[in-house]
């Protein structure tokens, strides 16, 4: 127990920022060391099949009735596999265009926390100017994925079309009025408009994957974004969003949570973090981070309290104006903690007074 309480004094001393306190056992893992990660995650994986269409082969005609449906239905199966080459192309344009963009994405990014890894000034102009930057190119890469998407509305119809066709083939055997050429010349038909069915099948397929793994990864990166913004604002590297980890649903970022049962002044459980407005601007979000993100690591289903306490005054109208200042605090907690990916529906907001308390504060637990 010894040995544990010191390894937890001696991060304490590097998490702790002026005004803000922290519960041990709530705050570090099982391991006792909060592990930092970058603020990026790497970009999924895109497909990588090509959709190049067979090819139709051609028939001699038979002077039947039959003979000429197969000849129209010939044709039809041309430009349908005409439209597939063109949506093969518009594919890998686009798959070409997003690679780059996450190139340029993760470039920016990584030169941002590079230099938030050394130490910087909070607010530095530059990495403000390269966060931008970063936005900018991820917005790109949404615009790739609403490309996919409107690829893939045009494929759907080419899979309607494929499989009227398809339809179209098969019927023409039960026509009257056929010689044995044209039988032939259908059985090549029906298979090769069978191919190309199920060529554009798989491609519908593989592109609406494509397009759900790039919008988690653009929702999360934008959690990321906001994340790193709020390190370059305080100088200091923090980890990834929370929004990022397994089980989590990104929600909007709002102070407007829900409200929490109120809690007593005096309450059984510690609270993961007091942060005491004791001056202004006080500096508790990097120690915030860490202490939440060493609750998650523990409990990753965890979600949060957030208690504005304010000191009982020697008026109404002073206990009133103490509570205002301790809510829009509490706000600001909040703020942060959605700032940070945590989403809204496991944050809880409640006040109360205490006369023990010296100033506003406000206390983070964890349930």
């Amino acid at each position: 127990m010894a040995l544990k309480t010191t390894h937890a004094a001696a991060l304490c001393a590097v998490l702790l920022a002026g005004g803000c306190s922290f519960a041990e056992e709530s705050l570090f893992p099982a391991s006792g060391t909060v592990q930092a990660t970058t603020a990026s995650t790497a970009p999924p994986a895109l497909g990588s099949s090509n959709f190049d269409p067979p090819g139709v082969t051609n028939g001699a005609a038979t002077g039947t009735y039959v003979g000429q449906k197969v000849s129209a239905l010939r044709g039809d199966l041309q430009q349908l596999q005409g439209m597939l080459s063109q949506h093969n192309q518009g594919l890998q344009a686009i798959r070409n265009d997003t690679v780059q963009d996450s190139q340029r994405y993760h470039g920016t990014v990584a030169a941002i926390n590079a230099r938030l890894q050394v130490g910087t000034t909070p607010g530095n102009p530059i990495l403000n100017q390269q966060w931008n930057a970063a936005q900018g190119e991820l917005d790109r890469i949404n615009e790739d994925v609403l490309k996919m998407t409107r690829l893939a509305n045009e494929v759907t119809s080419s899979s309607a079309l494929s499989a009227y066709l398809l339809e179209s083939v098969r019927a023409a055997r039960q026509l009257s009025g056929a010689v044995d050429e044209d039988h032939r010349q259908l059985r090549i038909l029906e298979d090769e408009t069978n191919r190309t069915t199920v060529l554009i099948e798989r491609l519908l397929t593989e592109l609406s994957d494509d397009i759900n793994r790039q919008q988690n990864y653009v929702a999360n990166e934008r959690s990321n974004l906001n994340t790193l913004a709020l390190a370059i604002k305080n100088g200091q590297l923090y980890g990834g969003s929370f929004a990022s980890r397994p089980g989590s649903s990104i929600a909007a970022a709002s102070f407007d949570a829900p409200v929490a049962a109120p809690r007593s002044a005096v309450s059984a459980d510690a609270p993961l973090v007091t942060i005491r407005f004791d001056k202004p601007n006080v500096n508790y979000e990097g120690a915030l981070y860490a202490a939440v993100k060493g609750a998650l690591d523990r409990r990753p289903g965890a979600s949060f309290d957030v208690v504005a306490v304010s000191p009982a005054g020697s008026t109404p109208g002073s206990q009133a104006l103490g509570a205002t200042a301790v809510r829009r605090n509490a706000e600001s907690v909040v703020r942060s903690l959605t700032n940070m990916g945590l989403p809204t529906n496991r944050i809880r907001v409640s006040q109360n007074t205490s006369a023990a308390a010296q100033t506003g504060e406000v206390q983070v637990f964890v349930r």
